[in-house]
């Protein structure tokens, strides 16, 4: 699979149409790896020009910020934005809601201003287009599957439709849980929470939300849910995807 950086691009003289923002779940972590890996394939297929920014691209200073460790976050952004900047970069398509949001919404006031799109608005947008058609009778048919709004897709920037349209175009049954869209509840792993060991609260919550009790969940805070050692957990014959 074909996936150039920023760096390859400029040397050979060439330019991308988007810049994909992996993000540090999506280079490190092997669940979110696969989103990483799939959204690129997506891209080759469709003829998307595409660049990531590879070993140049840091922590885009969230977990930072909310922990409160601001001057830490301004170290990072300013690096990230002098990167960006210094390759002209317009238009960033990130699958990582927090990495979405600041960048979208607080790197602007330190000088980085950019077109962010969320990847499944992005996919809405090809599907749309009908540069991405999807075959019927897949492996989602018949299936019946969750979205969990994350805070920052969700109440923090008012993206609900997007990838409930692209769940939707699976051909599968969408199933909302009985907390969902703007009264959906936070997964706990947000304002470096994640880094921390468990407690008590959304994650019971959010399981005991769901509307079956087999059901599939395509969410972006994969790592709490599935790091979970919460004993309810094992009441459910769910798949986390």
């Amino acid at each position: 699979m074909n996936v150039p950086t920023m760096s390859e691009l400029v040397a050979a003289g060439e330019s991308p149409e988007i810049l994909f923002w992996v993000g540090c779940s999506g280079s490190f972590d092997q669940r979110a790896q696969k989103i990483t890996k799939a959204f690129a394939f997506i891209l080759n297929k469709v003829g998307v020009r595409f660049a990531i920014l590879g070993s140049e691209e840091m922590c885009n200073g969230d977990p930072a910020r909310r922990a409160g460790n601001e001057f830490l976050f301004q170290m990072m952004a300013y690096q990230n934005i002098q990167t960006l900047n210094n390759y002209n970069i317009k238009k960033i398509v990130t699958a990582c809601p927090h990495c979405f949001n600041i960048l979208k919404n607080e790197y602007s006031k330190l000088g980085g201003n950019y077109e962010v799109i969320h990847h499944t608005s992005f996919l809405q947008q090809l599907i749309n287009d009908g540069k991405i058609k999807l075959k019927e009778g897949g492996s989602f048919k018949g299936k019946r599957i969750t979205f969990h709004d994350s805070c920052y897709l969700g109440r923090g920037n008012n993206i609900y439709e997007a990838p409930r349209k692209v769940l939707e175009a699976l051909d599968a049954e969408l199933v909302e849980m009985k907390r969902c869209r703007s009264n959906g509840l936070c997964c706990g792993a947000g304002g470096a929470q994640m880094f921390k060991e468990e407690e008590k609260g959304n994650l019971t919550k959010l399981m005991l939300a769901a509307t079956d009790p087999a059901f599939k969940v395509r969410v972006k805070t994969v790592r709490h849910i599935d790091w979970s050692e919460n004993p309810k957990r094992l009441l459910f014959s769910s798949s986390v995807v």
